[in-house]
């Protein structure tokens, strides 16, 4: 959601830039954020249905409910592999509001995810407008064999749905955004997030022989980046937050834990290896807890912070999630980590999440990333812009963000005994040679200025759009047939699909 905030901001001051630029200043650009509203939000404002997004004039999120086939409101929240029954319904009940609060149709619909791609193609071919498509991560190469053994996954992520989704999505869509060029083709080694749909089999269900052409010109590469009022070098001080330094102390250093906290760091000296993100297989946060246990010169040379998930697995709604807590506790129990490990569950503004980054930079601490794959890796940018130096996994887009040992260092997730000695050797030698950390920190300041801005995001996006909106226009009959055919393939196999969920 931060992705998609942060997009939105620097997409309004791109096109008020351009309308200004062609003496159209009374005229004001209108982004809407349509997503879900959920009544039972507990201390969120996902219940309220109009909400200005902060930073912005002309922008704001629209949340429409999902709703049973009787019409009953769906009050909680629900996973991301359960939600296919509804999409159709919100999708036209959306298509209402949005027509309704924006006072004709969008010129654009962007979608975003795999449940945000498939209601912004039914909304396109309804509105007959230009789409566009940001999977992010594609659930498809994430999960090893997930075609071939969908069966067996079922009844726990429904990749069936999923699956028949992205192509429908990928199909329809005017033009693709990818972050990176492996999200598109892959590497020598491995292979790309949308050439896995290239041809594929689900056992039993069906099989695609030409699900998608990863060279077809609707792909575009154009990088996020990260917000410079929040992610900025630690050697700014007049720009530093000074005011939430207590908290920050309190929150990383501090004596107590509670059900949101556990671990009380016994030599707060050492330098942070710190990592964020959400507690999930795939993000790998407990077989980083492993590598970090294994290590006995990773341990003597520096704490490990942890922001991720919830210390009680009983507040959490998600059953992988709770398997991860349960398998984090397990893990610092058996090797004796309370004195060494900081694990906070704790959902941060962004505020102090980048306080946080430039606090453990003081610390001349590190970053870590260590994902099993990771599709982009914004946080990967977050850290660097905040001039920290960096590991981070070397399957997907940090392969291509960071320049090994210039701004940061890959890792392989596989081999853990070998990602925790590189961290270790960092460590080394910078208390050796403190100037190793300031040239592996400045390398990576240099690499995001170079190439991941949302300035350089929004130019692109607004070109893209101009540009694939007219080839809409030109070739539209050339496209009729392959859109009746996903309209056949919609209605036989994701309706059928998404109904027994």
């Amino acid at each position: 959601m931060v992705y998609i905030l942060d997009q939105v901001r620097a997409l309004e001051k791109e096109m008020k830039q351009r309308l200004h630029e062609q003496g159209l200043d009374e005229v004001k650009p209108n982004i809407i954020v349509l997503t879900r509203l959920i009544p039972e939000a507990e201390d969120t404002t996902c219940n309220q249905r109009i909400e200005p997004i902060a930073g912005t004039e002309h922008a704001r999120i629209l949340r429409v409910p999902f709703r049973k086939a009787s019409g009953e409101v769906v009050p909680q929240w629900i996973s991301r592999f359960e939600i296919w029954p509804y999409l159709e319904r919100f999708t036209l009940d959306a298509e209402r509001e949005l027509l309704a609060e924006l006072g004709g149709r969008p010129d654009l619909v962007i979608g975003n995810y795999s449940d945000g791609n498939l209601v912004a193609s039914l909304l396109a071919q309804r509105l007959g407008v230009t789409q566009c498509s940001i999977a992010h991560a594609l659930e498809k190469t994430k999960y090893l064999y997930s075609d071939l053994y969908w069966h067996e996954n079922e009844q726990q992520y429904h990749f069936s749905t999923q699956f028949t989704a992205d192509l429908i999505a990928m199909n329809t869509a005017d033009f693709i955004i990818t972050s990176t060029y492996q999200e598109i083709a892959g590497t020598d080694e491995s292979v790309g997030q949308y050439e896995s749909y290239s041809s594929f089999t689900l056992p039993g269900l069906y099989r695609v022989v030409h699900g998608i052409d990863p060279f077809d010109p609707k792909f575009n590469i154009v990088s996020p980046g990260a917000d410079p009022d929040v992610y900025f070098h630690a050697g700014e001080t007049e720009r530093r937050l000074v005011h939430l330094q207590d908290e920050i102390d309190s929150l990383v250093f501090g004596q107590d834990t509670d059900n949101d906290t556990r671990g009380v760091l016994s030599d707060p000296d050492k330098p942070l290896l710190f990592t964020m993100a959400r507690m999930d297989r795939i993000k790998n946060i407990t077989g980083l807890i492993e590598w970090y246990a294994g290590s006995p010169e990773l341990r003597s040379t520096a704490n490990l912070l942890v922001i991720s998930g919830h210390i009680n697995p009983q507040y959490s709604s998600d059953a992988e999630e709770r398997d991860q807590i349960q398998h984090m506790h397990a893990l610092m129990d058996q090797y004796q980590l309370d004195g060494e490990v900081r694990w906070l569950g704790k959902r941060l503004d962004k505020d102090l999440t980048g306080e946080i980054y430039r606090v453990v930079a003081d610390q001349r601490g590190a970053f870590v990333q260590p994902a099993l794959f990771e599709a982009f890796g914004l946080t990967v940018v977050e850290a660097m812009s905040s001039g920290l130096p960096t590991f981070a996994t070397c399957f997907g887009g940090p392969l291509e963000i960071i320049e090994n040992g210039v701004s940061g260092f890959h890792i392989d997730p596989n081999h853990g005994a070998d990602a925790a000695q590189c961290m270790a050797d960092f460590f080394i030698r910078c208390r050796r040679d403190p100037g190793h950390w300031d040239e592996i920190a400045h390398g990576a300041l240099e690499r995001v200025a170079s190439s991941y801005t949302w300035k350089r995001y929004a130019e692109r996006m607004m070109t893209l759009s101009r540009v694939y909106g007219f080839w809409r226009y030109v070739t539209d009959l050339e496209r009729s047939e392959t859109l009746r055919y996903l309209e056949m393939f919609y209605a036989l196999q994701y309706r059928p699909l998404a109904s027994k969920l």
